[in-house]
């Protein structure tokens, strides 16, 4: 980096002596030595300075990066449409206004500056009209399409946030925007991310990146001010759901009773877990893979996709196999639901069985 410095300054100080020589008489007459002094004290200073300019590049362009990481492609492209727009509006100014004394030269400049400024920040703002004007097509078929009724918004909560299941509900369809999330849902996840724990850390920082991922995927994210109180997180968020006419989107329980005994609607994403699951009756027959033995004698316990466990009757001889088992019975209980089979190798034999014998 020094050497490209000493390099580039070298260069601007021999352009800088010959400069001087043209305009200053008296530096003529030194020649070749202040040439030879321009560069050295070029080069000096460039190698000396580059380190510098090299770090503060480094910071400005992470700093752009950082900016541009929140934009989808269509922004970007949206943006880079307006940018050239406005270089071209410029170009035109500068062109008609370049004959003026003095300022003429900087006009074109200062145009550029201005109007490519001007250009992308309104290609963003105005981001679905300017879309519109580039597919006037595909605008005609949404005018001639019947207007569906905006979705009724859902508010997050912290412990959805870190879940982390709720990105992919939206993903594939089953739950539509925009979600809402208060700034105070916002603050306690990233004091959560900076905590000194390195589990409360990880998830605090897994809750971030499941707002950006939604945000950048699906662009349904809004950020809300809920305002500065004394009232912990829950209450504002109960009262901002009634103010917004949204739902709450959360895996507490204890926040599920207090919201729907205000008159909330919840959407609890642990009943829709639960919902979810696969229906299996008593008789049914399955594969699956018993991976341990169970707390009674003789007993093997395998899992479905979902996690249900399932209890295999004499199944501890089958740890590490897959067996075709048939369900016995299903018990449900307050922690989850459970399953009992037994294998199908040891189904009582039958009338036919008998008479091979």
């Amino acid at each position: 980096m020094r050497a490209v410095g000493a390099l580039l300054g070298g260069l601007i100080g021999y352009s800088a002596t010959q400069y001087a020589q043209a305009w200053t008489p008296g530096a003529a007459t030194a020649g070749f030595m202040i040439i030879l002094a321009g560069v050295a004290l070029g080069g000096l200073i460039g190698s000396l300075v580059t380190p510098t300019l090299a770090r503060w590049f480094v910071r400005a362009m992470s700093w752009v990066l950082h900016g541009l990481a929140v934009l989808s492609l269509r922004d970007l492209a949206l943006a880079a449409f307006g940018l050239t727009a406005g270089l071209l509006l410029a170009f035109f100014v500068g062109y008609l206004l370049e004959g003026l004394p003095l300022i003429g030269p900087y006009v074109r400049l200062v145009a550029g500056l201005i109007l490519g400024y001007l250009g992308l920040h309104i290609a963003l703002q105005r981001r679905e009209e300017v879309s519109g004007m580039l597919r006037p097509d595909e605008r005609r078929e949404a005018a001639d399409q019947p207007r569906r009724p905006r979705p009724t918004a859902k508010l997050l909560d912290t412990s959805v946030i870190i879940d982390g299941r709720i990105a992919d509900i939206c993903l594939t369809g089953f739950l539509e925007g925009p979600l809402l999330v208060p700034r105070s849902v916002l603050a306690e996840l990233q004091r959560i991310a900076d905590s000194s724990d390195v589990l409360r850390r990880n998830r605090g920082r897994r809750g971030l990146d499941i707002l950006n991922r939604l945000q950048r995927e699906l662009e349904i994210v809004e950020i809300l001010d809920d305002g500065a109180g004394s009232t912990d997180v829950d209450t504002r968020l109960v009262a901002l759901a009634k103010a917004q006419a949204a739902w709450v989107v959360t895996n507490d329980f204890n926040l599920s009773k207090v919201a729907e005994l205000q008159g909330v609607r919840v959407l609890n994403v642990n009943e829709l877990a639960q919902a979810v699951r696969t229906a299996v009756l008593p008789g049914e027959e399955m594969s699956v893979h018993v991976i341990r033995d169970g707390k009674e004698a003789g007993q093997g316990v395998a899992y479905l996709d979902d996690g249900t466990m399932i209890v295999v009757e004499g199944g501890k001889r089958y740890i590490g196999e897959t067996p075709e088992v048939i369900v016995t019975s299903v018990l449900q209980t307050a922690a989850g639901r459970m399953i009992f089979a037994r294998p199908k190798s040891n189904e009582p034999a039958g009338p036919s069985s008998v008479q091979k014998r």
